[in-house]
């Protein structure tokens, strides 16, 4: 029986036309460019544009991942989509991305882990693929988290943004190139703090969408130490060290957390892949645009070791270690 493993074969990103800076936002609450950067990093993010949907901007970043990756859409038998602001309530918005791609065969499915769904997708990936259930995965993370945020709480509505990143996964025979491709992951969840991220509307429980809430001081409270131990796991299990990451893609949330992890775990500043400023937190998408950024600019290259990790509503949290 043949033993598989995950390989990246290529990255897509997509950001919205539409930027809106820390001044734009300046005049719609009480904030301002001082404010936010200090605390968060940020310096602008991108907004969708009227009608254009979660799906929209996956679909950029998968066409431009798939073309990369020398294929055709047809080649993909798996697509997952992590996202928490899919089109519609049902059906799952990677199918209208299936379709679109004119792809007939094979599965497709959302998965939601907030801003961890990227991190739990790619995960789920590499299960498809080392049983032999999936050839060749698309792995998407796309939101319009524009469209669930009160624009009037200015402790929100400066956080986020919206975008899409893709990743085109490839199964191997593990004995061809052992030390390449994803080499563990590890996923946890604790639902006792679901009530310190998450949206205040929902179909079965008030019928209206609602709008992200967050009690930040929390979230921040738990994110270094949740992030820290899971990355230490995923590290054990695959006999790596901090020592021989090449690059730290973590989900773009604050800099201060980034910070803060980077200095609990002992890994250089200079190693960490940053797009927060430029992008803000677009939670499932984050770190395939991350990844797409640090590829675009030549710094991640081939045989690197990337650890990736995210932090999200739940709590859900995770880590994959990979060899680019």
């Amino acid at each position: 029986m043949s033993c598989y493993r995950s390989i990246i074969k290529s990255v897509g990103g997509y950001l919205p036309e539409k930027k809106m800076t820390n001044a734009d936002l300046a005049k719609l609450v009480d904030t301002s460019d001082s404010w936010i950067t200090e605390r968060t990093g940020i310096k602008e993010r991108h907004i969708a544009a009227e009608g254009e949907k979660t799906s929209d901007l996956a679909l950029h970043a998968a066409r431009q991942a798939i073309e990369r990756a020398g294929i055709v859409p047809t080649d993909i038998d798996l697509i997952i989509l992590a996202t928490s602001t899919p089109d519609q309530t049902f059906p799952a918005t990677a199918v209208t991305i299936q379709a679109e791609l004119g792809i007939v065969e094979g599965a497709a499915f959302d998965l939601q882990a907030v801003c961890s769904g990227f991190v739990f997708a790619v995960t789920t990936a590499d299960q498809y693929i080392r049983s032999g259930q999936a050839k060749r995965v698309l792995v998407i993370g796309a939101e319009t988290f524009s469209r669930i945020l009160d624009w009037e709480d200015r402790t929100t509505c400066v956080l986020f943004g919206d975008g899409a990143g893709a990743l085109v996964l490839e199964a191997e025979e593990r004995d061809e190139r052992p030390d390449i491709g994803i080499m563990a992951s590890r996923l946890r969840s604790d639902g006792r703090y679901r009530d310190k991220l998450y949206v205040d509307g929902g179909p079965s429980s008030t019928q209206t969408t609602g709008f992200l809430r967050m009690h930040g001081r929390e979230v921040f409270r738990h994110a270094v130490t949740n992030i820290s131990d899971v990355i230490e796991e995923t590290l054990e299990a695959s006999n790596f060290s901090v020592s021989d990451i090449d690059w730290f893609v973590p989900h773009q949330a604050n800099e201060r957390i980034l910070a803060g992890t980077a200095k609990k775990i002992g890994l250089p500043m200079e190693k960490i892949i940053m797009t927060v400023a430029a992008h803000g937190n677009t939670s499932a998408a984050s770190i395939p645009l991350a990844l797409n950024y640090g590829v675009e600019t030549g710094k991640i290259k081939k045989g690197d070791l990337v650890l990736l990790e995210a932090m999200g509503g739940g709590f859900t949290w995770g880590a994959v270690l990979l060899r680019w």
